[in-house]
This record gives C-alpha cells, sequence and structure tokens, in this order.
C-alpha cells in the first residue's frame, strides 16, 4: 500500500506546484527554463503513475465498507461522462462555459464511480485520494486565478468531438482496464 501512497502523493505534489507553491515553480523555471521544467513535470506524472498502478497491484486488498449492488454499475456508466469532460477540457466545447475544470471534474466522476463500486482498502485510498486531490486543485486554481470569466460560445459541432473520442476511448479502457489494474471492468 505504501507504493500506492507514494505514488499519490507524488501526483497530488507535482500538480499542486502550479497553483500552490507559484513562486518555487517560477525558481525552477529560471533555473532550468520552460521546456526542462516541463520535461521534470512530465517525468514526475509518469513516475506517480508507475507508482500507483504497482502499488495498486502490490497492495493486499481489504474490506472497509460494502459496495452497494449497483456500484459497479454506476462505475461503468460513469466512466464515460469522466472521460467526456475530460477530454472537452483540452477542446474547444460549450462545455467549458458551464464547468470551469471539466478534466478535473472528470477525475472526481470517475473517483466517485470507482468508490461506488469498490469498498476495500486500495480502492478507498487510490478513488478517494484521487477525489479528493480533484476537489483541491479546483480549490487552490480558484484560489489563484480568482473570479471565473466564462469563455466564448463555440460552434456546437464541435461539442461532439469529445463525445466520439471519449467514446473510442471508453472502448480502449474497457480493453485495458484487466492489464491496468488486474480487475476486469465489465460485469461477469
Amino acid at each position: 500500500m505504501s507504493l500506492l501512497i507514494l505514488g499519490l502523493l507524488v501526483w497530488s505534489g507535482v500538480h499542486l506546484i502550479p497553483s500552490v507553491a507559484r513562486p518555487f515553480r517560477a525558481r525552477l523555471i529560471e533555473r532550468l527554463d520552460e521546456q526542462k521544467y516541463q520535461g521534470l513535470f512530465a517525468l514526475g506524472i509518469l513516475t506517480s503513475m508507475a507508482l500507483i498502478i504497482f502499488g495498486w497491484r502490490s497492495a493486499t486488498p481489504t474490506l472497509v465498507y460494502a459496495a452497494p449492488a449497483w456500484g459497479r454499475m454506476a462505475a461503468i456508466v460513469l466512466v464515460y461522462p469522466a472521460l467526456v469532460l475530460f477530454i472537452a477540457s483540452g477542446l474547444p466545447t460549450n462545455l467549458k462555459r458551464v464547468i470551469r475544470h471539466p478534466q478535473l471534474t472528470g477525475v472526481l466522476v470517475w473517483s466517485i464511480g470507482h468508490l461506488l463500486a469498490n469498498g476495500d482498502s486500495r480502492s478507498l485510498v487510490l478513488f478517494g485520494g484521487m477525489g479528493a486531490w480533484a476537489l483541491v486543485e479546483m480549490t487552490t486554481i480558484n484560489r489563484r486565478d480568482g473570479e471565473w470569466t466564462r469563455p466564448e460560445a463555440t460552434p456546437v459541432s464541435g461539442d461532439l468531438k469529445p463525445i466520439l473520442i471519449g467514446a473510442v476511448a471508453y472502448a480502449i479502457l474497457l480493453f485495458v482496464h484487466p492489464y491496468l489494474s488486474g480487475v476486469s471492468a465489465m460485469p461477469m
């Protein structure tokens, strides 16, 4: 479980630097330059993801709470809109006129779905930790950036792109889920 916790701490720390440690980030960029900072940021994220995956797979789960019988289906249903939100954050869509942080909201929806489906210790650490990180990240970004100015409207046709890309990503994720987590995403 320690690798999983370490992975979440690295993930959170690296992601929180731009919103809570701006002077530190500025010093790093000044010392390294922007491109090397971005490379270091990416290395931190990849390292955290490896720690999370290996930590998840090596942790022995113990039951913390009984997930509801419908929880697994809820997770299967919620992952698709979570992916759409995540993908929409990088595209010009009208969704960003409604939701200030679509990517972080997607992470929160993903984590809630998985907490409904899994009541074991490693799930509580991973999905609860990622959900908590997403909420903290939204709060710190809002504090850093101040009042939200909604983006201009975009053509409705652009709103279809994250829906379609999300469907493809969802299909791929269903296929690779057992290889990443050791658990099939599909109900038996």
